[in-house]
């Protein structure tokens, strides 16, 4: 979120506040102090929102749970657990959707610190909880419990429970509901891609890039593209794929955002060719850049392997296009 954004929606913050008991305003306020790029700065941001707030409010009780949900992102997960206990503590009495929130922080924090099975009951109740609330914008909490639920639910029951979320957005006349519906056509296609399907997955991620270029976030729509393009590569259309990806190098080069993702697609596109100096030269660029990502690293063991071998001379034989590339980007 630029400064200028974030400037905005401080003011939008306090004229909620000043509004109160305008409740629905309060959440929206507060959703628009995330940068989810910037977890420790958004973080700082609810803690001063917090501090300026009565502790028992429904305001400081939803910014606890925003707190406990960057904490998580930065993968400090005994702290956001605390923070959550205390929030607990205080649901008695306290509105619908401190609920609700309270209930999908507790499953993020479970499901991203490995115990999806703990999370999956959290979120189910807080799609339940969210339904039975009466606030506006009620249904982009339920919309959220239903994606995470696509997440954290055993793989048999990931596809349904995204449709069940896409669905509600695209019936929705909430806007903000209904800006759900990239997100989830993006984990369907995921889901698929997964499963051996890279030709369904791309129509979904087509779908999903048609609704990030109606929102008018440059950075998700970039990301989706990308998306758009592991499809493509997927299903042997590489001169497209490498047309998207260069495009999308030359773009974030020039912002001076390098982006190691699309260099690792350049490799790999490079790869399926049989052109093992270009495999070797976008490799070489990706390398440094995932390396240095903590969450990457962790998680793509076999991807940063996969770089090493392609940035050494000689690049080996191309993987198989239907095979999937690790985690999904979220768009």
């Amino acid at each position: 979120m630029s400064a200028a954004r974030r400037s905005a929606a401080l003011l939008v913050l306090a004229a909620a506040l000043a509004a109160f008991p305008v409740e629905a305003q309060v959440s929206e306020a507060i959703d628009q102090l995330w940068n989810y790029d910037d977890p420790a700065a958004s973080e700082a941001r609810f803690r001063a929102e917090a501090a300026k707030a009565d502790p028992l409010s429904r305001q400081a009780l939803e910014l606890q749970t925003q707190i406990a949900r960057a904490q998580g992102l930065q993968r400090a997960f005994d702290a956001a657990h605390r923070t959550l206990d205390a929030v607990e503590a205080k649901l008695d009495g306290a509105a619908i959707r401190v609920r609700v929130r309270y209930l999908l922080e507790r499953g993020r924090v479970f499901n991203s610190s490995g115990s999806p099975e703990r999370a999956v009951p959290l979120f189910t109740d807080a799609a339940a909880a969210a339904g039975a609330d009466p606030e506006a914008g009620a249904e982009f909490y339920r919309i959220d419990a239903l994606h995470m639920l696509g997440i954290a639910a055993p793989p048999a029951a990931r596809a349904s429970w995204n449709q069940q979320a896409l669905a509600a957005a695209e019936r929705s006349k909430d806007p903000r509901a209904r800006g759900w519906r990239a997100s989830l056509l993006n984990n369907l296609g995921w889901l698929y891609f997964e499963r051996g399907d890279p030709s369904t997955a791309l129509a979904y991620w087509q779908r999903a890039l048609q609704a990030r270029e109606s929102m008018g976030d440059a950075t998700r729509t970039r990301i989706a593209r990308w998306t758009v393009a592991r499809g493509m590569r997927a299903v042997g259309r590489l001169d497209e794929a490498q047309a998207i990806q260069t495009a999308l190098a030359d773009e974030l080069d020039r912002a001076g955002a390098p982006d190691g993702y699309v260099f690792e697609e350049l490799a790999e596109i490079a790869s399926a060719r049989g052109d093992g100096a270009a495999a070797s030269t976008w490799a070489r660029r990706a390398l440094p850049l995932l390396a240095s990502d903590a969450g990457f690293a962790a998680r793509e063991p076999a991807r940063l392997a996969r770089l090493q071998e392609l940035a050494a001379a000689g690049a080996p034989a191309p993987k198989p296009p239907e095979r999937a590339a690790g985690t999904a980007r979220q768009s």
